[in-house]
């Protein structure tokens, strides 16, 4: 039995280790996960790096209404610039990310000591202003309390009686919850890597067989249907395993070797002993996504449709990977149910630096094995009928 199940096994590995499709496949749930992260990284790097070292070029209108208040923004770094002929087509077409507008009524309304209205003009959409942007608000908000705290001291009046309560701020967040928006990409890009790393194998090993018409030989040796169900699944797992194994190691190179704390501003401190743990956590959903995969393209009548099937399904785990960084979901045993939702949730729990309870990731594997076992019955019997052979 074992024999007939390695040769089977052998066969698939060897036809796939020739097959570009399945190398390219597997080439690129490998990269697809670390190259996006260190573009992420680099990209908002550069551009935060890039406007808070640099002085900030604004553009004022007005700026004779306001003497002192251009003043108080040169002196913080800021170069004032002429604004645009047409502002509102300059801001929009990116060539001005902030103008600042200053109206006649300023040095009247600043006189008399009433809220002088100035207009910053912006586009929020625009990602690369918002550091600018936010520059350029705070500024303006600095010399605000500035010139109000003055006013207060003229008249006699110590400023802090403004101020109702003292606020302080305990911050319990460790480094890598801080950097949570950066870590929420993590647990996506390794379960889009488990969808991929296997699925040339896993639809070589039904459709594109029945389309070669290699397929029913294979069904009519001595071999039992689910001693070839396990030779073809043992198969597809070993190349996703190596493929989420090399990922899960280039993401811990990136963190480990990366100066991400320097590049983004993030405290960012993931030790490999962490990933190690992902990976663990994770070996139970590569059984049950190969196993998923190899019972959908059971039912495909060709290689196409088996392709564009299996494309469309790591659509439904992902949807909750972007939710996850948006929605407060507690972990609890009744998350661990879910496949791939409990692992996800695990792993934004290990990159927090969390205490888990030790039952969560045992439910997780216990029921994402049994719901695999359940899978793996549904195949073999699908492997058992002889509609198996037809592409209609």
């Amino acid at each position: 039995m074992k024999s007939r199940i390695a040769v089977i096994y052998k066969k698939e590995v060897i036809d796939n280790v020739r097959d570009r499709r399945a190398l390219s496949a597997s080439v690129m749930s490998i990269l697809i996960g670390p190259v996006m992260a260190l573009l992420i990284i680099y990209i908002l790097g550069n551009i935060t790096a890039d406007k808070m070292d640099k002085p900030l070029d604004l553009p004022v209108s007005g700026a004779e209404y306001a003497p002192s208040l251009i003043q108080f923004l040169t002196q913080h770094d800021v170069n004032i610039k002429p604004v645009p002929e047409d502002i509102n087509d300059s801001i929009r077409n990116g060539v001005s990310e902030v103008v600042l507008i200053i109206p006649q009524t300023y040095p009247e309304s600043f006189t008399d000591g009433e809220p002088a209205a100035v207009t910053l003009v912006i586009d929020s959409s625009r990602t690369s202003a918002t550091t600018s942007i936010r520059r350029a608000q705070s500024l303006l908000m600095g010399y605000s309390r500035q010139i109000g705290n003055l006013r207060l001291m003229a008249r006699g009046v110590n400023p802090q009686v403004t101020a109702a309560i003292t606020l302080e701020t305990l911050d319990l967040a460790t480094p890598q919850s801080k950097a949570l928006l950066f870590l929420i990409s993590l647990p996506m890009f390794l379960v889009l890597s488990l969808f991929i790393g296997g699925m040339a194998v896993v639809i070589d090993a039904t459709a594109g067989e029945r389309e070669r018409g290699s397929l029913e030989p294979l069904l009519i040796n001595p071999a039992k249907r689910w001693e070839i169900v396990l030779g073809k699944l043992l198969a597809a797992v070993s190349f996703t395993l190596v493929s989420i194994l090399l990922s899960i190691a280039a993401f811990a190179a990136i963190f480990n070797y990366v100066p991400i704390d320097q590049i983004l501003n993030i405290p960012v401190s993931v030790n490999w002993m962490t990933f190690v743990v992902i990976f663990l956590n994770i070996l139970p959903l590569i059984f049950f996504v190969t196993i998923l995969q190899m019972l959908i393209v059971a039912f495909a009548r060709s290689y196409k449709e088996a392709q564009t099937t299996l494309a469309w399904l790591p659509i439904i785990p992902l949807l909750p990977s972007v939710a996850l960084g948006y929605i407060s979901i507690q972990s609890g045993p009744s998350m661990m149910l879910i496949p791939t939702i409990s692992q996800q949730l695990l792993i934004l729990q290990y990159l927090r630096g969390e205490t888990i309870p030790v039952t969560n990731p045992l439910i997780a594997a216990g029921f994402t094995l049994l719901i695999s076992l359940g899978l793996l019955i549904m195949t073999i019997r699908i492997y058992n009928r002889e509609k198996l052979l037809s592409s209609n």
